[in-house]
């Protein structure tokens, strides 16, 4: 009892068997030989038995087909097996001449053929047989027997043969699977790995970017540029304040002319209908209209609206109005001079405008800023990459310890329970 307990404590677990993911292939191919040549090496002795038994089976259908018939059997029987007996000849040859392959696979297949043809032929045009010929038939049915318990010898072990073929294929689906996942996450890590470079660039440059745009405005040129700003923002606010002055009199004006339009159009005058209507345009135009087609046309209505005022036709109605018309001279040449001021100060503003424009320094706030917004637009883009990718990784991950296990289980049914898989592949972390 001693001894016995002492064995027992002493008794070693199985040793470990280590497999390699990356020796999976070799090893399934190393299996594939070895099941193979079981299989091989077990239906070797039924596969010859079955030949043998086949071409003894074709000389015995043969025989029948040559010997003579019992004189002792009824006439009606000999009739009957001197019609079945051709048929079942035929049918039995027929069955029997099918070349069997070496390929056990393809042998199995024929021989189920073979056989299933000799019990067909037996059981249909040989029943009519058995008075007539019973030894032979006997000697056939042994035959057929002696094939089918070969075929069974046959079937077990490429039963056996056929459930390792499936668990191997089913072992290289699985094994493709975790390499894909690997080759995958390779790919997944160098992509990420560029994504993480891109973004550290592009927020490198962007703060850049920035640092030299803050640094700008202590920049001479920048001193220069608000200087530019800071004298068309003067200029355009007198220009404000004279294209005011130039609209308050061309509505003052334009309201008499009205008058005297529609007076006009009342007396038939079209020569004046015409010169105040062009008149009434040029004044209510948002743009300063030509200067010297200005002044022509209020020297040509000016007169045509004193007559009416003079006739009383037209009665002016405010100071504002009493003061053009009293001095319609001075009123021309004023507004003359402010139109010409306005079309000045327009040049003026525009020339500083594309002075401030094309100046070096806002050229390259410019183009800093357009790089600056295109960096982020890339950046961002960048960014969502690689949260996606992250993101599949994580899928990726969730699949991986289910293979896994699965090929551990698979492979173990051919191994045994003390197998080890290593697997290594790379992640995004």
């Amino acid at each position: 009892m001693h001894s016995f307990i002492k064995k027992l404590l002493n008794q070693k677990e199985p040793k470990k068997v280590i497999l390699r993911f990356d020796t999976i292939p070799s090893w399934l191919k190393e299996q594939e030989k070895i099941s193979r040549s079981i299989l091989e090496n077990e239906t070797i002795t039924p596969v010859r038995n079955i030949r043998n038994a086949t071409a003894q089976l074709q000389h015995i259908v043969n025989g029948i087909a040559d010997a003579e018939h019992d004189p002792a059997i009824h006439p009606k029987l000999k009739s009957i097996a001197k019609n079945s007996l051709p048929l079942f000849v035929k049918a039995m040859n027929s069955s029997l001449s099918k070349d069997l392959p070496e390929d056990i696979e393809d042998f199995y297949s024929a021989a189920v053929e073979c056989v299933k043809g000799c019990l067909n032929s037996t059981r249909g045009q040989g029943r009519y047989l058995q008075v007539v010929f019973p030894e032979e038939m006997k000697a056939v049915k042994t035959g057929i027997d002696t094939i089918g318990r070969e075929m069974n010898a046959i079937t077990a072990s490429l039963t056996k043969y056929r459930k390792t073929k499936t668990l191997t294929q089913r072992i290289q689906s699985l094994y493709d699977a975790i390499r894909d996942i690997r080759i995958d996450s390779e790919k997944g890590l160098e992509k990420n790995q560029r994504i993480t470079t891109r973004i550290e660039d592009y927020s490198q440059r962007i703060s850049v970017i920035e640092k030299e745009l803050r640094m700008l405005p202590s920049e001479a040129g920048m001193i220069e540029v608000n200087e530019k700003k800071s004298a068309l923002s003067t200029l355009e606010k007198r220009q404000t304040e004279v294209i005011r002055t130039y609209a308050a009199l061309s509505m003052t004006v334009s309201h008499v002319f009205r008058k005297a339009e529609k007076i006009a159009t009342k007396q038939r005058q079209p020569s004046e209908i015409s010169t105040l209507r062009h008149a009434i345009d040029l004044l209510s135009d948002h743009a300063v209209p030509d200067i010297k087609d200005l002044e022509s046309t209020l020297n040509t209505a000016f007169p045509i609206v004193h007559k009416m005022i003079a006739a009383g036709d037209i009665v002016l109605k405010n100071k504002e109005e009493r003061a053009v018309f009293s001095e319609t001279g001075r009123f021309c040449t004023e507004m003359c001079s402010i139109g010409t001021e306005i079309r000045t100060q327009e040049l003026a503003c525009r020339d500083l405008q594309q002075a401030i424009i094309t100046h070096p320094v806002i050229m390259k706030i410019n183009s800093m800023e357009r790089e600056k917004i295109q960096l982020e637009s890339m950046l961002e883009k960048e960014r969502h990459a690689q949260n996606e990718l992250s993101e599949w990784s994580v899928k990726i991950k969730e699949k991986v310890p289910g293979l896994e296990q699965e090929l551990h289980l698979k492979i173990a049914e051919i191994i045994g329970e003390n197998v080890q898989l290593h697997i290594d592949y790379p992640t995004l972390d």
